[in-house]
């Protein structure tokens, strides 16, 4: 019964489109922050409902945090207008190699590096430092971020042992909170679904998200299992990466790695993106809007969070949770072999 509450609650808050705020932490590209301060200003504009923003201390190591901040201070926003959901688990600290030591290659520009913090007093300190680069606004929806990169870490089954405990002491921080009525619920968020299985059977979760797993490219079978088992035990569910990093709307990063063209893998997944485009076109659909309507009509999924780093593209963002897909799009997607 607590946790269908629970999830009564996040079901009234969640909207059904989440702003992912990957961007303005400058993944992929530098943008301005008046280019920044645009893209809040969108949100606001064109949220169904009350906004609600997901960032995390990896994004741009604090800075999509501050841009966060800095924005709705800005903007005149009032803190009791937004809804902010800080992924924990990354912590700022100053750069002192030429870029991040966290994710070589994709962050641009930035001053500073981040280091991962998964315990009880790293996920608190993590929780603090993520409200003071917000400013005035504070984080209502907190969890663990990436806690499947630092199990893999472990070197042996006894450190994965001790660092599975770890996650858990950084849960009972979090429970603290709670319970102190510092936040409104608590989740995870991970690219690795298997490991949120994992933690749900120790942890009374709100919410969780799941990046770069349920999309129209990428579905298995035991994950669509797993997702209604959450909705039916009363957690929330929140896809994020539905675009698989942004390969499938046009980039040429699949799950935030550059795709070599000229490997086979590559080939494969190009060849893929190019039926799936041409399907798209056929049935006059933006492959946003077939990626969106796939990932949100999952049995089970609460929002969808969506990202971007051009202002204009938030109102096409926002609208396509309302765009319908017709079936005989998905029955010509089966025939191509291109969706179980």
């Amino acid at each position: 019964m607590e946790n269908n509450t629970r999830n009564t609650l996040l079901s009234q808050i969640l909207p059904p489109v989440v702003f992912g705020t990957s961007g303005l932490g400058n993944l992929y590209v530098e943008l301005p922050f008046e280019e920044k301060r645009a893209i809040v200003a969108a949100c606001i504009a064109h949220a169904p409902g009350k906004p609600v923003f997901d960032t995390a201390g990896k994004y741009g190591a604090g800075l999509s945090l501050e841009a966060i901040g800095k924005s709705l201070q800005e903007l005149g926003v009032p803190p009791s207008e937004v809804l902010i959901s800080n992924k924990l688990g990354w912590y700022q600290v100053p750069l002192t190699t030429d870029e991040p030591t966290f994710e070589p290659g994709v962050w641009k520009g930035l001053k500073n590096d981040a280091e991962q913090r998964i315990s009880y007093d790293g996920i608190l300190a993590c929780f603090h430092q993520g409200n003071a680069l917000l400013g005035d606004y504070t984080a209502q929806l907190v969890s663990v971020h990436d806690p499947d990169e630092y199990l893999a870490a472990a070197t042996n089954p006894e450190e994965e042992e001790q660092r599975y405990q770890d996650v858990l002491d950084a849960y009972r921080a979090l429970a603290e909170l709670k319970a102190e009525g510092k936040v409104l619920g608590i989740g995870v968020g991970s690219k690795d679904w298997k490991v949120i299985r994992r933690i749900t059977n120790d942890v009374a979760l709100d919410w969780v998200m799941i990046a770069n797993s349920l999309t129209v490219h990428q579905h298995p079978e035991e994950l669509l299992r797993f997702i209604a088992n959450l909705a039916e035990n009363g957690i929330a569910v929140i896809n994020s990466a539905v675009f698989n990093g942004g390969f499938l709307v046009g980039s040429d990063y699949y799950n935030y790695q550059l795709v070599d063209k000229n490997a086979e893998e590559g080939k494969q997944l190009y060849a893929w993106r190019d039926k799936f485009w041409a399907l798209c076109a056929q049935f006059g659909i933006l492959p946003a809007e077939a990626c969106f309507n796939f990932s949100f009509n999952v049995a089970g999924i609460r929002s969808v969070a969506l990202n971007t780093t051009k202002s204009e593209k938030v109102p096409v963002n926002a609208a396509i949770a309302t765009k319908a897909v017709p079936a005989d799009f998905w029955k010509a997607m089966r025939e191509e072999g291109l969706i179980g």
